[in-house]
């Protein structure tokens, strides 16, 4: 396992993703919050930060499209204007006010555990 992260990390990771990408985290401190301590615990627990918001197998090789970002995150994004999570938002959907809503699951079938 990689080396000992903090919260603080976690969140400075979703905001430098964010950057790089060109998108906007949701502004809900508690709620990006509560997602950072589940990406924090994964890490923990697994090694690699797991989407907090999906099963796993517990293995990296499994898992790897839904390592955060996750695979289907530009894709949510550009459809949806949110990630699966809601963590991440398109620029426009955030400058509109919209909130976050539950969108469709992109993971096949074939990837849950």
């Amino acid at each position: 396992m990689g080396r000992e992260k903090s919260l603080r990390d976690i969140l400075d990771f979703i905001d430098r993703s964010a950057d790089h990408y060109g998108w906007i985290v949701n502004e809900d401190r508690d709620f990006v919050t509560k997602l950072a301590q589940g990406l924090l615990i994964n890490y923990q627990r697994y090694g690699y930060l797991q989407c907090p918001c999906r099963d796993s197998w517990g293995d990296k090789k499994h898992d790897q499209d839904i390592v955060c970002p996750c695979t289907y995150c530009s894709d949510d994004i550009q459809e949806y204007g949110q990630c699966y999570c809601g963590l991440f938002l398109s620029p426009e959907f955030y400058a509109e006010g919209r909130t976050p809503t539950a969108i469709p699951e992109r993971r096949p079938d074939s990837k849950f555990p």
